[in-house]
């Protein structure tokens, strides 16, 4: 079961790429792009042949975990690669969140064995020294769990969501995972057809979880699930276009301020010639009482091949907020570039952003973000570089110092 969250990015990042990689870039403004920005290219290792990173957490601006297909931490001066034996730079292996709580005490989840017959989800622990496999909560025989997002309100409340198909049943169920200072537990809820992709929580009764619902790449429904305490209800959501729509990104700062973030798409018919829709950015608000589409930009021109996905978001403050994500090229090339937006209080506006990647074809993605202390901003993702046709993915890393 291919992890929703990062499924446009890592189709794009492989199937596009690869098909498209002699192709020349035909951008031409990424150089501009860069030099605009307020955020920077920070160097970061590639500990080895595959190394996106899709979730990053930190407990303070000198200690920050960025983790995908490989882990990586900031220290204050500079990103350093730690090894995960369950990771290993296959696109089968991965860890889709992370919870830093101190330099002493981290978490991440994922999956290990993707696609093949035994998949498995994986909870790892950081101790200060070394990242260790940790005893998760007990699931059925012939269960297939798939962990995909993870927040912490503490250091003994600690969220991880996701699917969880049972073969035996032949029920895909939505998968809670709480650890509460002791031990991790479990909780499915029978879902139908949908998936969680990301949550967010600010406070040990109020946590969102947001993915879709219904046929992905078809006419999917955004989905939103909240925690109030005692248990995880369903909370109507909006969705845009008889097409697929998907959140890919939640972020709570209050019980009535909260923003999710993803695509949405006009049709379920690709155009001609094309293996998806295009997409549009997708961003909605929860204001205390309902969820409501909020008007979001695009980079345009509009074409039949240009999609605008938002994967992430993270906040400086209630009214500097980022959202982020990748920009398919308008002329068909299969060029993929990061995707910026900020929010200013009243209005979000495309912000320029820097692609690191070099050579004739560019494939950049922003996956995630955090704010360590006030006013520093990270945003990590992937970049390729290509080798006789064929993706690399390296690690990728912004930072901006915002006043």
């Amino acid at each position: 079961m291919l992890n929703a969250l990062y499924r446009s990015a890592r189709n794009i990042m492989i199937f596009v790429a690869m098909a498209a990689a002699a192709m020349p870039a035909g951008n031409g403004d990424e150089t501009s792009q860069a030099s605009q920005s307020i955020f920077h290219v920070v160097p970061t290792p590639d500990p080895g042949f595959n190394c996106s990173l899709f979730a990053v957490s930190a407990s303070s601006a000198n200690d920050i975990w960025a983790v995908g297909l490989s882990a990586i931490h900031f220290g204050g001066a500079k990103w350093t690669a730690f090894p995960i034996a369950t990771i290993s730079g296959s696109v089968i292996d991965s860890l889709t969140g992370v919870a830093d709580i101190s330099p002493t005490d981290a978490w991440a989840v994922g999956q290990v064995n993707e696609g093949l017959a035994h998949p498995g989800q994986v909870i790892e622990h950081w101790d200060g020294a070394s990242w260790s496999v940790f005893q998760g909560p007990t699931l059925p025989a012939g269960a297939e769990p798939l962990l995909n997002g993870m927040s912490a309100v503490s250091a003994n409340d600690i969220w991880a969501v996701g699917s969880l198909l049972d073969h035996h049943l032949g029920v895909l169920n939505f998968l809670f995972e709480h650890w509460d200072g002791t031990s991790w537990t479990a909780t499915a809820i029978e879902s139908g057809d949908a998936s969680l992709l990301a949550v967010s929580a600010d406070a040990s009764d109020d946590a969102w979880a947001v993915g879709f619902s219904g046929p992905e790449n078809d006419t999917s429904r955004t989905l939103v699930m909240h925690w109030d305490g005692a248990s995880w209800k369903r909370v109507e959501s909006p969705s845009v276009g008889s097409g697929a729509n998907q959140l890919n990104g939640v972020l709570a700062l209050a019980p009535d301020n909260v923003w999710a973030v993803g695509f949405s798409t006009h049709s379920p018919t690709p155009p001609p010639g094309q293996y998806r829709v295009p997409t549009k950015t997708l961003i909605e608000h929860y204001d205390g009482t309902s969820w409501s589409v909020v008007s979001s930009p695009n980079v345009g021109p509009n074409s039949q091949y240009q999609s605008n996905d938002l994967l992430g978001i993270t906040a400086v403050s209630s009214t500097n907020i980022w959202a982020f994500g990748s920009l398919d090229a308008a002329n068909g090339s299969g060029n993929v570039r990061t995707l910026l937006l900020n929010w200013d209080g009243n209005t979000w506006s495309v912000a320029p952003s820097p692609n690191p990647t070099k050579g004739d074809f560019l494939d950049d993605v922003l996956f995630a973000g955090v704010v360590p202390s006030p006013g520093n901003v990270w945003i990590v993702g992937s970049e390729a570089e290509f080798v006789t046709g064929d993706p690399i993915l390296g690690t990728l890393a912004l930072h901006a110092t915002i006043q």
